[in-house]
């Protein structure tokens, strides 16, 4: 087995007690140990990992542990052809831990003439050009400040370039519409929590592999966007560290701290395991930053507005505030299940529908009883929305309007993406026809759903009822919105938390169920309201829970506590 004197001493580190690793780190250690440092064709390139290491020591600043780690696998080599083992690189940490200080050393190193690859460009992406900007800065300063640096380097706004090797260093926003690849030996994806999806990654790692050693860094701590990019790496990087691809089916190297549990928060001792910066020995920087993080700590046992940042950010554990949400994200992502759609024709179901607003969002949905499992199918579901609301509000046209800022919107809603997948339609007008949302129940009974009445709230169905009612649906309104949902809130979250909610693969309605915020009134009721008042919709999940409540009638309800709610009418 092959190694190098700063893996051993970092794994040397753990194994005589003396820093505290999550779960992932110890499964990289195992797989490492396993799988790729027993290869007998690869090799440590002794050299550039040197070279990396002292660059950085002269120019930024000393590399702890933890990074002298990383960079002996930015150099690891098959001995045949001097290839890269890993091409890309997946540093995952909690804020604080370094993570734009060591790609600023490691951006100014790969362009240099100590590197020495010609024309070996270097570009950071990130969503919001602050973001974006922050390393390349820090290699501007670097140079400005150091008359000897510049005799390597020509350094302007917006481009480092290393006179020797003709290596160019440039910071982009991420519109991926107006990018093309480019010609790039290194591509660093800055905080890809705040990437909705793979675009902008397709269009700047279409660049790549015009120069050696092309190499691809995705660094972040994590974020509340979910279902986007980062979640899906997160499940690639696992897959890895459980060993169910080799590194010749995946070549990505996952390094990735969090806390384990989120009862860790509450020990000092275990936030290390979310940030390396926080090991022993700590240096002066990780000493001043444990002051700051134990005074946000200390802050929230008298005000827990910040918990769900400071778990998220701090701990890098992605959590959702059960107080204020319907469930967990696990438990949402849950609803992710199989089914045969063909097992739904001929069979009862409840149409249901919110129609909040003529001018923004309605969701439709046709909703199944399975025993005590809700299911709501993919396929019969579907949103509509004004093409004005969703340009001014997510972007969708992807052109800057009034009161639409990206680098806000882009968290929100990939309506275009969702569009794309069938899952909600665009109308090219400022208000929504109220015969597109009935004409959609009509097609549905057509195709053989057997849809027992139509429910939805009191707000906009005394304008759908009539329509309804003249294609003969039966209808029932719930008068009493609030009064539904203190009486089923119980009955949704012990559904969800059996996982008995079904929507298949539905990021629209995983979306929308996100967004709901559950507030508890002065009779400790739970009330369902928005997280935020505009942008984060709800409507889905508000049919879903409509359908619930009117699921009572189906005849194929099961015994889950139906019988007790059939006698109430709102």
């Amino acid at each position: 087995m092959i190694s190098y004197s700063y893996i051993d001493d970092y794994i040397n580190q753990w194994r005589n007690d003396e820093i505290i690793l999550n779960k992932e780190r110890i499964l990289l250690i195992e797989w490492l140990e396993q799988d790729i440092l027993t290869m007998d064709n690869i090799y440590f390139d002794e050299e550039q990992i040197e070279n990396f290491i002292k660059f950085s020591a002269k120019w930024y600043f000393e590399l702890q542990p933890f990074q002298k780690f990383l960079a002996c696998f930015i150099f690891l080599r098959y001995k045949e052809d001097d290839s890269l083992v890993f091409d890309e690189f997946f540093y995952y940490m909690a804020r604080g831990a370094g993570k734009n200080g060591f790609i600023s050393a490691l951006s100014n190193f790969l362009i240099s003439e100590l590197h020495g690859i010609p024309f070996y460009g270097v570009s950071i992406v990130a969503n919001s050009q602050d973001q974006a900007e922050m390393s390349f800065k820090e290699v501007y300063n670097a140079i400005d400040l150091n008359e000897e640096l510049q005799d390597y380097f020509i350094h302007k706004k917006s481009m480092i370039e290393c006179i020797e090797t003709k290596a160019e260093f440039h910071f982009h926003t991420s519109n991926a519409k107006t990018k093309d690849g480019g010609r790039q030996g290194v591509i660093i994806y800055d905080e890809v929590h705040e990437f909705d999806n793979s675009e902008i990654v397709d269009v700047f790692s279409g660049g790549l592999g015009k120069v050696k050693d092309s190499r691809e860094f995705f660094i972040s701590t994590d974020g509340f966007v979910r279902s986007g990019f980062i979640d899906r790496l997160k499940e690639r990087a696992m897959n890895i560290l459980k060993r169910e691809v080799s590194v010749d089916e995946d070549s990505l190297f996952p390094f990735m701290c969090c806390i384990d549990d989120e009862s860790e928060m509450n020990n000092k001792e275990m936030w290390q395991k979310a940030n390396p910066m926080l090991h022993y020995p700590m240096s002066d920087y990780a000493k001043t930053l444990l002051k700051k993080i134990t005074k946000q700590y200390n802050k929230l046992q008298n005000d827990s507005s910040g918990y769900e940042n400071f778990i998220t950010k701090r701990m890098n554990l992605p959590k959702v505030d059960m107080e204020k949400s319907v469930t967990s994200w696990e438990k949402i992502e849950a609803t992710n299940q199989p089914y045969q759609l063909a097992d739904f024709k001929n069979r009862e179901c409840i149409g249901t529908v919110d129609y909040a607003s003529i001018r923004d969002f309605a969701a439709t949905g046709l909703l199944f009883v399975e025993g005590d499992k809700f299911i709501m199918p993919k396929e019969l579901t579907q949103s509509f929305a004004c093409k004005p609301f969703v340009d001014k509000h997510y972007a969708y046209s992807g052109v800057k309007s009034e009161g639409n800022n990206k680098k806000e919107n882009r968290k929100f809603a990939p309506i275009r993406e969702w569009e794309e997948q069938g899952l909600i339609t665009i109308l090219h007008k400022d208000t929504m026809d109220p015969h597109l949302i009935v004409k959609w129940f009509v097609d549905k009974r057509k195709e053989g759903y057997l849809i027992k009445k139509i429910v939805g709230d009191n707000f906009r169905m005394e304008l759908l009822k009539p329509l309804f009612e003249a294609e003969a649906f039966e209808v029932e309104v719930i008068r009493n919105p609030d009064a539904a949902s203190a009486l089923l809130s119980p009955k949704i979250e012990l559904a969800f938390d059996k996982e008995n909610v079904i929507f298949g693969d539905n990021p629209m309605m995983r979306w929308y169920t996100n967004n709901v915020l559950v507030i508890i009134d002065n009779k400790g009721n739970k009330l369902y309201r928005k997280k935020e008042p505009v942008k984060r919709k709800t409507d889905g999940f508000m049919a879903f829970l409509y359908g619930v409540w009117a699921a009572r009638d189906l005849n194929n309800t099961g015994s889950g506590g139906f019988k007790a709610l059939a006698a109430l009418r709102f």
